[in-house]
């Protein structure tokens, strides 16, 4: 049952090039973490997952995707825990038998971005779905990651609200990317706007990697809260369960959950708000 652990990890090309460059081979106990580009791209899990290894002695490889991609790999039986952002869908994973023991991490918001001279007129709105009409109606492009990611999952939420189908529609483009490349697409498009969690567009702003401003933003719609759940042992019997629940314990405790409000871009604003209960 090991090896076919082994082999279905090595069949993750984000795993297989992670153990490629870094040279690092699989320690006696190792721990597989499916989760967002957020969590790693800001550089969050590089800086609290030395902490976890050093008090447990189990190592953490990271498979950053969209919550879609990386619940997918979990109900596949290839990764241990997964921390996510996008409610309805860690419900179903759970309530399909494939994940257990869901505790909430933490949480920020999302955001519209779009070009500083704002052809559709949203700047300032309170509405994010009366937003979305007027990009509709202005016909300007709408960069979606169109990968069943949280992001994802929240845009088409608000598009469903606001009463346009945008998909097929010209001005609407699917990356089909995580949100780092959506947003590094961005700056090649002359007008374009897109939805973006907090973090990640803070984190790109404060690096000087993109240079548009937030449009619209402060409304209860685009609360954005993230998850972990444990891979449910019964359905896979191979995954590393204590590991995961250690995992939990650890990542939900006083001491974690104030290095992750401590976390902050090089600007000094917060990326996340720890909220375990």
């Amino acid at each position: 049952m090991k090896k076919k652990r082994l082999l279905s990890i090595l069949t993750i090309s984000a795993m297989v090039c992670f153990m490629a460059f870094a040279g690092i081979a699989f320690s006696a106990e190792t721990l597989i973490l499916a989760s967002t580009t957020s969590t790693d791209n800001t550089g969050l899990f590089g800086l609290i997952h030395p902490d976890f290894t050093k008090k447990t002695g189990i190592r953490v490889y990271v498979i950053a995707v969209g919550t879609g991609k990386a619940l997918e790999i979990a109900r596949n039986g290839d990764a241990d825990v997964v921390m996510v952002h996008a409610r309805k869908l860690e419900d179903k994973f759970i309530a399909d038998g494939y994940g257990v023991n869901r505790r909430d991490v933490m949480y920020n918001d999302f955001v519209i971005v779009g070009p500083k001279d704002d052809p559709a007129g949203i700047k300032g709105m309170k509405s994010p779905t009366e937003a979305f009409k007027k990009i509709a109606e202005s016909n300007v492009v709408f960069v979606s990651r169109g990968d069943n990611s949280g992001t994802n999952v929240k845009e088409l939420t608000i598009w469903g609200l606001s009463g346009v189908n945008p998909k097929g529609q010209k001005w609407y483009m699917e990356t089909g990317r995580g949100m780092a490349d959506t947003l590094i697409m961005m700056n090649d498009i002359e007008k374009a706007y897109t939805l973006c969690d907090r973090a990640t567009y803070n984190s790109f702003t404060a690096d000087g990697k993109i240079d548009f401003p937030v449009m619209v933003e402060g409304d209860p719609i685009l609360f954005n809260p993230y998850g972990v759940i444990a891979v449910n042992p019964k359905t896979y019997p191979h995954v590393n369960y204590d590991g995961a629940m250690k995992y939990i314990k650890w990542i939900t405790s006083k001491e974690v959950q104030k290095m992750i409000g401590n976390f902050k871009d090089s600007n000094g604003n917060d990326l996340f708000v720890p909220d375990a209960k």
